[in-house]
């Protein structure tokens, strides 16, 4: 069973100056969850090659045991530094999509026509789809088969709003994943700031921050073992 994770390749926090990128625990924690349960993993995003790392997920009060894992993990850091195109991924190579969050997707795979087309595909074809923190924000222009949102009247969560003034981004960011799921017609919930929350809603898997990552990871697993051999 091959699982396909989608990385950002927008490296710029709007017009700070700073940079962003992924979030180092959002895709480590996940990323070794498949690992150690015998499930090949692909990475992928937009450029291709080494995605950018959001600094601010490599200082030492952001660090887990998965991210320690990984800096240990030649392995995983040459598969990082190599990620596949998305323009040349074909969904039916895969069993599953995940999508590790960061402040880079709202910029770059939220606007996508690769990313939309290829979670439009997983959706139609019945695979579970998993998406952490900020991620759930690249399903602003995916559609169900019937045109409209894929998320309307699905239970959903993402980065609220209160998470996003926490950390002083809520002026910089493109748009509010807590807003824009509402905006759409999801039935948006959410768990306390920086808490564990996970949401099921058929197979589509949404996480609410990097607390998540791990949770949101094990019920992608678990909505794929009906698929499993």
């Amino acid at each position: 069973m091959n699982i396909l994770m989608v990385l950002t390749s927008h490296d710029r926090l709007g017009d700070t100056g700073k940079k962003t990128g992924f979030w180092l625990e959002e895709f480590a924690s996940p990323y070794y969850v498949f690992i150690d349960e015998g499930l090949s993993v692909t990475l992928a995003s937009p450029a291709g090659g080494q995605p950018p790392l959001d600094p601010k997920s490599d200082e030492p009060d952001a660090q887990t045991e998965a991210t320690r894992r990984f800096r240990a993990d030649p392995d995983a850091q040459q598969a990082l530094a190599s990620t596949l195109k998305l323009a040349d991924v074909k969904a039916d190579d895969y069993d599953a999509l995940f999508y590790p969050g960061g402040h880079g997707p709202l910029w770059d795979l939220a606007q996508d026509p690769h990313s939309i087309h290829l979670i439009e595909t997983f959706e139609r074809a019945g695979k579970a789809i998993g998406f952490v923190c900020h991620a759930p924000g690249v399903l602003r222009q995916v559609c169900a088969a019937n045109g409209d949102p894929l998320v309307r009247g699905r239970h959903v969560t993402g980065f609220t709003n209160d998470e996003e003034a926490a950390v002083g981004l809520t002026d910089v960011v493109p748009f509010l994943v807590e807003d824009e799921l509402k905006r759409l017609g999801g039935l948006y919930e959410k768990g306390g700031n920086w808490e564990s929350h996970v949401v099921g809603d058929g197979r589509l898997v949404t996480g609410q921050n990097p607390a998540s990552s791990e949770e949101a990871a094990r019920t992608v697993l678990a909505m794929m073992e009906p698929r499993l051999p």
